[in-house]
């Protein structure tokens, strides 16, 4: 540090000495009954100085001291300025800290379901491969298809969750028409394994995004007929309570085990069946649960094994989407 840069700041305490010395001078020299001595003013003058040059020097020496050590954590500082900047700077780098480990758990994340989603999409593609080699069975042909469709959807929303904010509409969604054209595109399957649907859908718009609440809603219909055995039912419906309407799911499969249940929306996470009963990359519910809260919604389920499992999607009524969205 610049000896002359330091007597720039620390400026105000020659100006306070030299004020004080001013003014004691003038009260003695004003005072009717002391006599001027100028031997004693300049004494007194060169006491001053002598004190000040000290004062100077230690000040100094404790700067240049405290700057040496200003990464430590014994280090005091000199002023409450001082004190603050250092607790600003603490709490900026303590900040700082959360954003970057938030930013490498985000990108570990990413990198997790990249791999997760590289082994799963592999299984497929084999099983194309070698359908090849023998002959196409058509209908196999088409589940294959519709496994690596749905694993490229969820790609490509986990990919679009962190820029949600610029890819969604908000308007009025008929749920009746949403859920026909969700068991369409799943017909084959329930075919396939003779599930039948019941549904009890009176006509109830809701406040969200089409697109995005197809994928959500495709998601919960995947993991029922995934975990639903052959002559199956699945049900779908809707209710309205005075704060919220709901879109009700309810299938007879074979349940989640009430340890897994918390935690099913959790990411990566399969749960019992998904580690017994059928691959799973953990990712559907995990996505269908955040893209629903963005939107102003959230899921809820209720299971018990063996005995089939409940997904409830929310709409609260007196929710603003708009606000929260506009808010990310």
């Amino acid at each position: 540090m610049s000896f002359w840069r330091f007597l720039k700041y620390e400026r105000p305490y020659f100006i306070l000495y030299g004020v004080a010395f001013l003014l004691i001078i003038t009260v003695f020299a004003t005072d009717p009954q002391s006599s001027w001595h100028w031997p004693t003013f300049f004494y007194a003058l060169v006491l001053v100085v002598i004190w000040l040059a000290a004062f100077t020097a230690y000040r100094y020496t404790r700067n240049l001291q405290a700057i040496r050590l200003m990464r430590s954590e014994d280090s005091e500082p000199l002023s409450l300025e001082a004190e603050a900047y250092r607790d600003t700077l603490e709490e900026t780098g303590i900040t700082h800290i959360r954003a970057l480990n938030e930013v490498q758990s985000k990108q570990k994340e990413y990198y997790d379901f990249i791999i997760s989603w590289f082994h799963e999409i592999k299984t497929p593609i084999s099983v194309l491969r070698l359908m090849q080699q023998t002959e196409v069975d058509p209908q196999s042909l088409n589940e294959e298809l519709s496994r690596i469709e749905h694993y490229v959807d969820q790609a490509l929303y986990y990919a679009k969750l962190d820029s949600f904010n610029q890819d969604y509409d908000i308007v009025n969604c008929d749920l009746e028409p949403l859920m026909k054209e969700i068991i369409k595109s799943h017909s084959k399957v329930f075919i396939s394994k003779r599930i039948r649907v019941q549904l009890d859908l009176p006509s109830t718009v809701v406040q969200s995004d089409t697109k995005w609440l197809l994928f959500i809603v495709n998601q919960i219909v995947t993991n029922s007929l995934q975990y639903t055995g052959e002559h199956g039912v699945i049900t779908v419906q809707t209710a309205a309570t005075p704060d919220e309407k709901l879109l009700i799911l309810r299938d007879n499969g074979i349940g989640i085990e009430a340890k897994d249940l918390p935690r099913i929306f959790n990411r990566g996470f399969t749960g019992m069946n998904g580690r017994t009963h059928a691959k799973s990359t953990g990712m559907g519910l995990y996505l269908a649960q955040a893209l629903s809260k963005k939107l102003g919604h959230y899921i809820t389920c209720e299971s018990e094994t063996g005995s089939g499992t409940t997904f409830t999607i929310h709409f609260p009524r007196h929710h603003d989407p708009y606000l929260d969205t506009l808010q990310r």
